[in-house]
């Protein structure tokens, strides 16, 4: 009976020790990303994004506390199952020590429950849904780039300030849209403006013509594009061909490099956006913008340039712990001073946000661009407070009273 005992005391340990995440073991960074690789946000981040990643771990020395650093990728296909599924599996079988991507607000929702479930430490970066550090938010999830309160206290405030008070949205149907909608809704009543209605869109949609149209006959001033990626390239377009656009001023929500330079300066000219970063800011971004253009042939977005910052700022967080031990990394997270050549002000909130300035710009005119990729004119940069709010204000429950 004691052998027996004894017996199955050590099958009960093997079992128990080969249940824990490879990292546990080996303690070797593995760098997971689950993003859009091949669908309507497959240029913003996409294939490319990972070049950013590779980019951080050769300038970062190809290694980590001694061993090499290792890249697994996944397409989620804006599946929120695929996914959480994608996140499981990388933390079961592959041992990742931190996972970059989301894309999508819907996926990365999906996601995020798994990181805190796995305690693996979650990047997301291009899912916009600001209640990521909000009402949805954990202790192993950090938001990156930028949220929809950011993007309404930028984009709908320079609008509704400049004369644009009366809105139809064209909402794409799913978290993002929904919470992108919301918080520019915020800002224009806030600022005295109304909404006179708006239009939900699947995703990928490729007809807009009857959602144009109830935008025209609305009578709104602004037409607020709630989308993204190839549904924003798409709908500005067939607003654009419609005529739409020269009697609704759009409203640029959530747009990118990639979308401006698909769309053209001659449809796109004098639209307002909001942005983390333009690869034209300074001497910092445009030296990486120089070499992630040789290597991919295009300027990033700023989603892209930010994969390259997070990946650093991840992987400077497991020197100083000395360890890939997710509690011990995620404290060094929360003490960064983020410095680079994405921000030069970045902090992680106690809600897991990387609070950092925003900037509004406008598209330049064919005849102001001095050349291809030279999209954006500064119109007003705003502190990290000023474009995500107050630490005191949010809902997160992690935050302290």
């Amino acid at each position: 009976m004691r052998k027996y005992l004894l017996l199955a005391t050590a099958a009960a340990w093997a079992a128990a020790l080969a249940s824990l995440p490879a990292q546990a073991a080996t303690d070797k960074v593995v760098i997971g990303d689950i993003d859009d690789m091949s669908g309507v946000y497959a240029d913003v981040i996409g294939p490319k994004a990972v070049e950013a990643i590779k980019m951080a771990i050769a300038d970062f020395g190809g290694s980590a506390l001694g061993k090499p650093i290792d890249i697994k990728t996944y397409d989620h296909q804006n599946k929120p199952d695929r996914g959480a599924e994608a996140f499981r599996e990388f933390a079961d079988r592959d041992g990742v020590t931190m996972v970059l991507g989301g894309s999508n607000t819907g996926v990365s929702l999906a996601m995020a429950p798994v990181a805190k479930e796995k305690k693996v430490p979650f990047i997301a970066i291009g899912a916009a849904g600001a209640s990521l550090t909000g009402k949805d938010c954990n202790a192993y999830t950090v938001h990156y780039a930028y949220d929809t309160t950011a993007l309404g206290n930028g984009t709908a405030t320079t609008i509704v300030k400049g004369g644009g008070k009366s809105w139809f949205f064209l909402t794409a149907d799913y978290a993002f849209g929904t919470q992108l909608q919301q918080s520019a809704e915020r800002v224009v009543k806030a600022n005295g403006g109304s909404v006179i209605g708006a239009v939900r869109v699947p995703l990928a949609t490729s007809d807009f013509s009857s959602y144009l149209l109830q935008a025209q006959s609305s009578g709104a001033q602004v037409l607020g594009l709630a989308n993204a990626g190839g549904d924003f390239v798409n709908s500005l377009k067939a607003a654009h061909e419609f005529g739409l656009t020269a009697k609704m001023k759009p409203a640029a929500l959530l747009a990118f490099l990639s979308d401006i330079h698909a769309i053209g300066l001659d449809t796109a000219q004098g639209l307002y956006l909001t942005a983390a970063w333009y690869w034209d800011m300074n001497d910092k971004s445009r030296a990486f913008a120089k070499r992630f253009m040789a290597k991919t042939g295009v300027e990033p977005t700023y989603n892209q340039a930010a994969y390259y910052s997070a990946t650093m700022t991840y992987l400077n967080a497991v020197k100083a712990a000395g360890t890939t031990e997710s509690d011990k990394v995620m404290a060094e997270l929360h003490k960064a001073k983020i410095d680079d050549m994405f921000t030069d002000d970045g902090i992680i909130r106690a809600d897991g946000l990387m609070q950092h300035s925003m900037f509004i710009y406008q598209v330049k005119t064919p005849a102001e661009s001095k050349g291809p990729w030279d999209f954006y004119k500064l119109v007003e940069k705003m502190s990290g407070e000023q474009a995500y709010g107050k630490l005191s204000d949010s809902t997160c429950s992690l935050v302290k009273k």
